[in-house]
């Protein structure tokens, strides 16, 4: 085994070992809420605002008003459950210009939440951008999509000491169908 930096290479894997983030001095950490009410979801994910900021201040400004969104157990994406964001509710600013990718995975871990951007006309060629919020809460999760690998953003985690909450309340959203998400400043 050698030592690179900070990524350990060894002849079956390699790991890259990512030091967790801390806010400047003086910052504020903001937070969102989900909450899904038949299976008892109610975890906290902080905001990933030096990772993903353009994606961050999207979410923040979004939530400025709680919002209920239709969200299912997602089919290709493994433990996901997945909230579309309605075009009617996404500022014009943010239809016309869409998001930058930051913070990009395709193999989202337990407790993060996903903001996935797709331009118009991509997703089954519909004139309409897609804004998909997804909350991953257990191990391999990945960005594909019937299109195909799509990267996306890390723009939150829920705290890890919620992620066994997290995972028994979505398993029971699997297994219940369809729900309603309210998302909401914390």
């Amino acid at each position: 085994m050698r030592r690179t930096g900070l990524a350990v290479a060894s002849a079956r894997t390699v790991c890259t070992i990512v030091p967790r983030a801390k806010p400047a001095k003086g910052r504020i950490l903001r937070a969102i809420r989900i909450q899904e009410e038949r299976s008892g979801l109610d975890a906290s994910a902080h905001l990933l605002t030096d990772a993903a900021p353009a994606n961050c201040a999207f979410l923040w400004d979004f939530l400025a008003t709680p919002r209920e969104l239709a969200a299912i157990h997602a089919i290709w994406t493994g433990p996901e459950i997945s909230a579309p964001l309605p075009a009617s509710l996404v500022a014009d600013k943010h239809r016309a210009d869409g998001l930058p990718l930051e913070n990009a995975t395709v193999m989202p871990q337990p407790g993060e939440v996903v903001l996935a951007y797709l331009p118009p006309r991509v997703w089954g060629g519909g004139e309409a951008p897609v804004f998909d919020l997804g909350l991953f809460y257990g191990p391999h999760g990945r960005l594909f999509f019937p299109i195909g690998w799509h990267a996306g953003s890390v723009v939150a985690r829920v705290d890890p000491a919620q992620v066994p909450a997290l995972a028994a309340a979505c398993k029971r959203i699997r297994e219940s169908g369809a729900c309603t998400l309210r998302l909401s400043h914390a």
